[in-house]
């Protein structure tokens, strides 16, 4: 295995935030460079890191790239060689688990809840978990909670950027007789998704109640266009991809459908709510977690 380091800057959660933001807005980023934003502490709540991993040494040109992240005040920095193990996995080894309206989602290094009426599922570390924004995850699943709980019916539903396959086998759980369809623009995912379905119980395929997963840049796939229309469509991405797809997600949708977005930051809710807004959708309901804003929108009805 290849080396692995880690630089890590210290800042304000303020300045985390925002240079998380600005990395995601950066068009020319290396994406070979991961980053994630940490509290120091559970006590110095106001106090945080980003973390950023290298496939090789930092040097002067990628402290150069972090530092610009926090518009020209560059934070301290450390910089560590990881063990040579795959650092994303073990990062994620031991992570509590998350319990979100009826779902317990945890990894194998903890048992499953027996509370009744309580759906488990079992997600091990893996590269396609990402850095692991449990408010984000935790968010979607208790909204499409909600969604079930108050009446939303789903024949045919999507999970766009899908990554573990999670929101997938959750909307599954609640509408068990839907169309179901998971995709992400990684390959990897497509093994770590299969994975995960046959260890949770999910059928794979494209019947009724199976997950059908696909590789796409965004909507721009051929199975995706030729399940569509949706009625439910789930995007945990970030806020830049959202506001662009929101046209291809209201092209892909039947009138009165469902969009649960998340992934992006409270100060960028305003920009994805005007852009769906132009696409033709209405806010249902919001949901904030920590620092994410988790959206509910609605397609208008055709008039």
């Amino acid at each position: 295995m290849s080396d692995s380091w880690k630089l890590t800057a210290f800042a304000g959660k303020a300045a985390v935030r925002d240079a998380l933001a600005a990395q995601e807005e950066a068009a020319d980023w290396d994406h070979e460079i991961v980053i994630a934003g940490f509290e120091v502490a559970d006590d110095r709540p106001d106090d945080w890191r980003l973390d950023a991993y290298f496939p090789r040494e930092p040097d002067a040109a990628d402290r150069a790239a972090i530092a610009a992240l926090f518009n020209g005040k560059a934070p301290r920095m450390t910089v560590e060689k990881l063990p040579e193990t795959d650092w994303v996995t073990e990062s994620q080894r031991g992570l509590d688990p998350i319990r979100a309206g009826r779902f317990h989602v945890h990894t194998p290094d903890h048992a499953p809840s027996r509370a009744p009426g309580v759906v488990n599922f079992a997600i091990p570390a893996s590269q396609a978990f990402g850095t692991g924004q449990h408010e984000t995850t935790a968010g979607c699943l208790a909204m499409l909670d909600a969604m079930k709980r108050r009446g939303t019916a789903v024949r045919n539903c999507a999970d766009i950027g899908t990554g573990t396959g999670l929101l997938a086998f959750a909307a599954l759980a609640l509408w068990p007789r839907a169309l179901a369809t998971a995709s992400d623009i990684d390959p990897a995912c497509v093994g770590v998704v299969e994975h995960n379905a046959a260890a949770n119980g999910i059928a794979l395929g494209g019947g009724a109640g199976a997950l059908a997963m696909t590789v796409a840049d965004g909507m721009d796939g051929a199975l995706l266009r030729a399940r569509a229309p949706y009625d439910l469509l789930i995007a945990n991405i970030l806020a830049g991809p959202l506001v662009a797809l929101a046209p291809d997600f209201a092209r892909a949708m039947v009138p009165g459908g469902n969009l649960l977005l998340a992934g992006l930051l409270q100060g960028q809710e305003d920009a994805v709510r005007r852009a769906c807004r132009r696409a033709g959708f209405r806010l249902a309901a919001r949901m904030v977690n920590g620092d994410w804003s988790i959206l509910w929108l609605r397609k208008r009805p055709q008039s």
